[in-house]
């Protein structure tokens, strides 16, 4: 990868890592508040809980840009930490905080969604 490439990125990274700051600070939406209505304390719990998974979502993202800049830092940026292969640059340009190349991607998700090796012999059988 050119110092170019790895300058483009970064620039990518450290704005999105800005963006997801900024997203974190805001907190208003989780702020819990007490009302006698039962119908409107029900609907700010229920956005609450979706202010609360965005939340979670944007910080777990900003772990993972933090990530990626640290591998700029110490030059594995751009290395699948799985195989140990080149990410490829469309890989990088669509999720530039990546860790893995696609194919490895590819086998932790058909894991996460298959967790059971369907090599293995089932523990009982239907009759």
């Amino acid at each position: 990868m050119t110092k170019t490439d790895l300058n483009r990125f970064r620039k990518i990274l450290k704005a999105k890592q800005s963006e997801l700051e900024g997203a974190i600070r805001n907190r208003d939406a989780i702020v819990i508040e007490i009302n006698p209505d039962s119908i409107d304390q029900i609907s700010h719990t229920t956005e609450r809980e979706l202010a609360v998974d965005k939340l979670e979502r944007a910080s777990s993202q900003l772990r993972a840009v933090r990530a990626a800049l640290d591998r700029m830092d110490d030059g594995s940026y751009g290395i699948c930490v799985d195989c140990e292969e080149k990410i490829s640059k469309p890989r990088l340009a669509a999720v530039p905080w990546t860790r893995s190349c696609i194919s490895c991607q590819e086998l932790a998700d058909r894991a996460v969604s298959q967790p059971w090796n369907a090599m293995e012999e089932p523990l009982f059988h239907a009759t």
